[in-house]
């Protein structure tokens, strides 16, 4: 295989993914493949070979509708077992699968139909149905357009069984074919659809795979990333159907924590966010009860530390280090571990770098937690921490047959760092009916800009330092990250979401979204009353909130980095006012325009 420059690849078998899914219903035809969330709270379990079924009736139905090779077949839906069934379907006819968000603008998905010329549309349910109505009237390359729920003409269910009357064999896409056009989050202008081929998926997951050796078919996983992004498709559909793991897929976020109870995770694929929201969920409970609880708390920390010191020297932790960390394990960590499910012991993180702090905090109490690194370019793994080797603030090594190069041109000496440069089989093919812009970014010998900074260390881990759009000058010409600042402040207990801004100005400034449901306790705990929109307003609250900022950024950032005002907003940035992206990144430009009045205050002279 060729991939877009000089480079070429010898790639593993199966390197498309008709074969990874037949390759798991052969094996395990019995085996629990996807689970759905029932009204009491019960999972009911769809089996490897109902679902080696399901597609081979699709696919027959899709073909009957004259669906074949580079075709584009598009849904709009959450993760359920049917976007798994119209996704390998979709494969097996050679044609290619355009997947869209269900919580998305309606002029996005016309967007996205148009430009990926999407001919048989798959969408979840009859409301996202009438929102969509208005955006496809007039889409010529719109043939047909099918309901996922309910049963009779124009279903899903309809076509399965059409196709079950007339089955069609599979074919067996090469390893360059595009399999899947995913569309970027477009933090700035329209979204551009990454083409991504067979041997892009089929690479990145039977290399990750390498580096997690215990994930296999008695894996069970509880889906709460979305599939339609790069990162859940990858590390959690194709994979677990790899191995012929179980995937459990959460009810909605408010479910996710009486669905991980139902499912019992041995392993998860999360963002940051999950891990931040319960340790600081913990710590805020600890210091709220006090007493005999926090000093056992403490007392179980310190003595994980003490082992974990004592193991890193090369030393035995001795008699009593060990008995003290198994009382902690025994009276506080398995109670942590039980809020999991009691059988989760690796995760994976993904989106942004976690604070080393709380990864150091869940590998102690027996939940490694795995940073790793990618983009939807990059299908999307480029390195990762992993049980082959872990270095904690870092996002791992570079995969198998993934290269990574800095380019120093826009580097900083001091820090040694460059915009990362990747090389390897997960590059993608380059963006749809974009060439220009991809140009932009494949490189004449194959490597992909990626537009983030970073470094290695001498054992070849990576460390992301910052994104090159995304950093700017001050007045004074010392140049900002704003994302890792960022990412710190969020560590302050009162707070949800932030934006560090401060381009051409004497000084940076940030945008804070309080967490209202830690606000409100806390000023219970204060004697204040009123809402928490209301709290926001109070100069006790802010100046509280400040100071926790404060505490976390002096001595880790230089004094024109840290913010000299705040901007205490009262709602949070979201995808319904267009301020974060499908990935829960943020729109600076939309942030800025919105907020552009008080923004514009703060740097007016007092």
């Amino acid at each position: 295989m060729k991939q877009s420059g000089s480079l070429s690849y010898e790639l593993e078998k199966p390197d498309n993914l008709v074969e990874f899914l037949e390759g798991s219903v052969k094996r395990v035809p019995g085996k629990e493949a996807f689970g759905v969330r029932q009204e009491d709270g019960k999972f009911r379990w769809m089996t490897y070979g109902e679902l080696g079924k399901r597609v081979d009736n699709l696919r027959a139905g899709l073909s009957g509708l004259g669906i074949g090779k580079g075709d584009a077949v598009g849904i709009i839906a959450n993760n359920r077992p049917e976007w798994a069934v119209a996704a390998f379907a979709t494969y097996g006819l050679g044609a290619r699968f355009v997947p869209m968000y269900e919580a998305e603008l309606p002029k996005t998905w016309q967007y996205i139909i148009q430009d990926a010329t999407v001919k048989v549309l798959f969408v979840s349910r009859a409301d996202v149905m009438e929102k969509l109505k208005p955006v496809i009237e007039g889409i010529a390359t719109l043939e047909k357009v099918f309901l996922i729920e309910g049963e009779g003409p124009g279903t899903m269910t309809e076509l399965e069984r059409e196709g079950q009357e007339k089955p069609v064999p599979p074919v067996y896409p090469s390893a360059d074919e595009v399999a899947v056009l995913i569309y970027t989050s477009g933090t700035t202008g329209d979204p551009k659809g990454v083409l991504l081929t067979h041997g892009n998926f089929t690479s990145n997951v039977i290399a990750g795979l390498k580096d997690f050796t215990t994930v296999g078919e008695n894996t069970v996983t509880l889906s709460i990333l979305p599939w339609a992004h790069s990162f859940g498709q990858t590390a959690e559909l194709y994979a677990m159907t790899r191995v012929g793991a179980s995937v459990g897929i959460a009810g909605s976020t408010q479910t996710i924590l009486e669905d991980i109870q139902e499912v019992k995770p041995t392993f998860l694929i999360a963002v940051p966010r999950v891990f931040n929201r319960i340790y600081d969920g913990l710590w805020a409970r600890m210091n709220k009860e006090g007493g005999i609880k926090k000093k056992l708390f403490l007392f179980a920390l310190n003595a994980a530390k003490e082992k974990r010191l004592a193991l890193e020297s090369g030393k035995s932790p001795g008699f009593m280090t060990n008995f003290k960390f198994n009382l902690g394990d025994k009276l506080v960590f398995s109670k942590i571990r039980d809020r999991f499910g009691g059988r989760l012991i690796e995760s994976m993180s993904g989106s942004a770098a976690m604070n080393p702090e709380i990864a150091q905090f869940f590998f102690d109490i027996g939940i490694s937690v795995y940073d790793c690194y990618g983009l939807t370019e990059t299908t999307p793994a480029v390195t990762v921490n992993s049980p082959a080797g872990v270095c904690l603030g870092s996002v791992g090594k570079p995969i198998d047959k993934v290269k990574v190069a800095i380019d120093d041109t826009y580097g900083d000496p001091v820090l040694g760092d460059g915009e990362i440069i990747v090389y390897g089989p997960n590059v993608m093919k380059g963006y749809h009916n974009k060439p220009e812009a991809t140009k932009e970014v494949i490189m004449d010998d194959g490597g992909f800009r990626t537009g983030d900074r970073g470094r290695l260390n001498e054992d070849g881990f990576l460390f992301i330092t910052g994104r090159i759009k995304e950093q700017y000058k001050l007045e004074n010409g010392k140049y900002v990250f704003p994302a890792g600042i960022e990412e710190d402040i969020r560590m302050a207990t009162l707070v949800e979401n932030s934006m560090v801004y401060g381009e051409a100005r004497p000084y940076n400034i940030c945008l804070v979204v309080p967490d209202f449901i830690v606000l409100e306790t806390w000023a219970q705990e204060k004697g204040l009353s009123g809402t928490p929109q209301e709290l926001v307003d109070r100069p006790e609250v802010q100046d509280e909130i400040a100071r926790q900022i404060n505490s976390i950024l002096e001595g880790k950032y230089g004094g024109y980095e840290i913010p000299r005002k705040y901007i205490f907003l009262k709602e949070n940035f979201s995808l319904e006012s267009g301020t974060l992206t499908q990935t829960m990144k943020l729109k600076r430009g939309a942030v800025f325009e919105r907020y552009m009045n008080p923004i514009e205050k703060a740097y007016k002279p007092e």
